[in-house]
């Protein structure tokens, strides 16, 4: 016992010569001898202890002294696992490792810390030695909360001393932690770039190989979005340690930070790539609407397709891969940097439904309309609950706004039509330019036609800005009861609220043509003008199987019937004149031919053949089916009656002048004259050219 006493006490004495750090001498209130104390401490004869100088023991390497912490550290779980309370002294050891990593970060401060990556070994033992310090930080914390929660368990200087390292320690994670960050970064940033530059290089090399074949192979194309974001497998690999390490450490919001915003800025630049940018809404008030339907529109549809087929897919990969450990901080991450995209691109369909109506615009809106209709379903499948719900009423709203303008647009046709009132008659009986419009219009509206059936339905209530105009849903009947059509046969309880509005604005048309055709003083070319615009409508109809499905057979067969009655108008006051000339009334008078009334015959039939070629030859025809059909009638009618007059009746004329004054045509040439009608170029007077 006696020797033992003075060990201690010589031990005590020459404590300033020891390499230990007196904090710790201070903490370890129960110090016991390591195997390397014990191989160099010698005791001699007059009980002193013999503390050999620092040259003859070399420090120990931070490989060593790692391996004292994790066996410290090991010791110190298991006890917890126990539910040991009491305060566990500090070995030594933990001040050299501490040294050492001071050491190590002090080399990085003035020589710069080496690329992760650049030597593997170095990256291994720095990670492990900043994990070792965030357990020893968790250690500290511990007992010093044991400490609070336990009064007097600790002396003052014991519990200073505490202090002192707890603060060493943090102030050495903090500076370990900043390195890790910007490793972090690093991997973030530039392992993706390396990736995207060696991938652009094997793009360029293989474009010639692509180049012939003589199929466009966009599934290729395709697949190299697939690989987005484009980090290796060994990245991600990396990215995850360096994340658990800053997490477990209590730096979560550092590492989340620099996750956010590296990804945040690498989505938009892959948004630019797709050909869309960042516009606010009172940009989009001052760009041409030719630009924006040119090139924004188009390049925000494919964007946001792209996002919901292959980007968001493959960033919430990434997240879950690079904090595969904590689920909700990936969902957190993902969702939020999911969520930004997605709010952008809506503010953007927002913005674009606030532009000032215009005709031009519905069918971009609609092509929009159905990108936010068809990615909505898709929502549930890419983001979690507690956010989804709200993307999701976002995006309905944008869309229902982007209906709204759509259905106000197509309401507005019956404004364009209501608004037509010029007093100037087409020439020629064409193709008026509102019925052009309109039926054009309609005809595109057809192959839209399933989505403006769900956007009619949807926005049934909504009133049109008309005063006159009445909700889509309420008495519809009788529009199609005027039509005598609709796609469902005349079972007017079946129709839908896009169709009826269809219904009405032919009505309107209609109305409108017959008011112009009444601009005609030539009751021909009145109804000549209203079977033209009549077949063109019918036409335009029949060419769209939306839209002949939506106005019904019943609508098409009464149309026919119609332009069959201004074919017949139009034949009875123009070519049944010319035909009555040819009449053999009056002609033979007691079985003898009265000659002065053949002459007049002959004459009359000239001069009125003369005048409708004449005039008709001006008139329009641009369907050229209904232009051949024309003549083709008037031929049937004309000729074989001015055939079988001429056959009967020109051997009564004196041959020579008489015959020459009298019969200006033959049967041939009644037919060329009949196929120069309806071209729109004035031609010369017959009789001029006989001349």
């Amino acid at each position: 016992m006696e020797e033992e006493k003075n060990l201690t006490e010589n031990s005590d004495q020459n404590s300033g010569e020891t390499p230990r750090s007196p904090m710790l001498d201070a903490v370890e209130t129960d110090p016991k001898p390591t195997a390397e104390t014990e191989e160099h401490v010698t005791v001699e004869e007059d009980g002193g202890v013999e503390i050999p100088p620092e040259s003859e023991s070399p420090p120990p390497s931070i490989e060593k002294v790692s391996e004292d912490i994790d066996e410290f550290l090991v010791n110190l779980e298991q006890k917890e696992k126990e539910k040991e309370k009491e305060k566990e002294p500090i070995p030594g050891f933990v001040d050299r490792f501490l040294d050492l990593v001071e050491e190590k970060i002090t080399k990085y401060d003035i020589e710069g810390k080496p690329k992760w990556r650049e030597i593997v070994e170095e990256d291994v033992l720095f990670i492990e030695s900043v994990t070792r310090i965030s357990k020893l930080m968790k250690f500290l914390s511990n007992q010093m909360e044991y400490s609070v929660t336990t009064p007097n368990s600790e002396a003052d200087g014991v519990k200073e001393t505490k202090d002192l390292l707890f603060n060493r320690i943090g102030l050495i994670q903090q500076r370990a932690m900043s390195y890790l960050e910007e490793d972090f970064r690093f991997l973030l940033e530039e392992s993706r770039n390396n990736v995207i530059e060696n991938q652009n290089e094997v793009d360029h090399k293989g474009k010639q190989v692509a180049s012939e074949s003589q199929e466009p192979d966009h599934e290729k194309v395709e697949e190299s979005d697939l690989g987005f974001p484009g980090y290796s497998d060994d990245v991600i690999v990396n990215l995850n340690k360096i994340a658990g390490v800053m997490i477990c450490g209590g730096y979560e919001s550092e590492c989340c930070q620099v996750y956010m915003i590296s990804r945040r800025n690498d989505f938009e630049e892959s948004l630019q790539k797709l050909g869309f940018e960042k516009i606010s809404i009172d940009e989009m008030q001052k760009v041409q609407w030719e630009t924006l339907a040119r090139d924004i529109v188009p390049a925000w549809i494919n964007t946001f397709k792209q996002c919901i087929a292959v980007y968001f897919s493959g960033e919430k990969k990434l997240a879950e891969a690079v904090f595969m450990d904590l689920p909700n901080v990936a969902a957190g991450l993902f969702s939020n940097l999911a969520r930004g995209v997605v709010i952008q691109l809506l503010n953007f369909a927002e913005g674009t439904a606030m532009t000032k109506r215009a005709g031009e615009k519905l069918f971009k809106f609609l092509d929009m309309y159905e990108t936010l209709r068809d990615v909505i379903p898709k929502l549930d499948e890419l983001f979690p609950e507690d956010c989804v719900e709200e993307l999701k009423t976002e995006t309905t709203l944008a869309k229902s706004r982007l209906g709204e303008a759509a259905i106000s647009i197509f309401c507005d046709l019956e404004n364009s039509i209501k608004s037509e009132t010029a007093r100037t008659p087409v020439p020629g009986g064409a193709v008026h330019p509102l019925t052009r419009y309109i039926m054009n219009y309609l005809n595109i509206a057809g192959d839209y036609k399933e989505t403006l059936e769900q956007v009619f339905k949807e926005h049934s209530k909504i009133e049109r800005a008309d005063s006159t105009s009445r909700p889509h849903h309420e008495s519809d009947e009788n529009i199609i009861a005027a039509g005598s059509g609709g796609g469902d046969g005349g079972n007017n309880k079946n129709v839908s609220p896009f169709a009826a509005q269809v219904m009405r604005v032919m009505e309107l048309l209609d109305t409108s043509l017959e008011g112009k055709a009444k601009l005609y003083k030539d009751i021909a070319l009145s109804n000549f003008f209203m079977m033209n615009n009549g077949r063109y409508i019918l036409q335009k109809i029949k060419g769209s199987s939306e839209m002949a499905q939506l106005m019904g057979d019943s609508w098409c067969r009464k149309r026919s019937s119609e332009l069959r009655t201004y074919h017949k108008i139009y034949q009875r006051e123009t070519w049944n004149r010319v035909v009555a000339c040819l009449t053999h009334e009056k002609l033979n008078v007691n079985g003898k031919v009265q000659k002065p009334v053949l002459k007049e015959r002959f004459k009359s039939f000239n001069a009125l053949f003369d005048e409708i070629h004449r005039t008709q030859s001006t008139w329009v025809v641009k369907d050229e089916q209904l232009q051949s059909e024309l003549r083709v009638s008037i031929s049937a009618v004309v000729i074989p009656a001015y055939r079988s007059f001429l056959g009967r009746f020109a051997q009564y004329l004196d041959p020579g002048r008489q015959t020459e004054k009298y019969v200006k045509y033959q049967a041939d040439d009644i037919e060329t004259y009949i196929e120069e009608l309806f071209d729109g170029k004035p031609h010369q007077s017959i009789a001029r050219r006989k001349t």
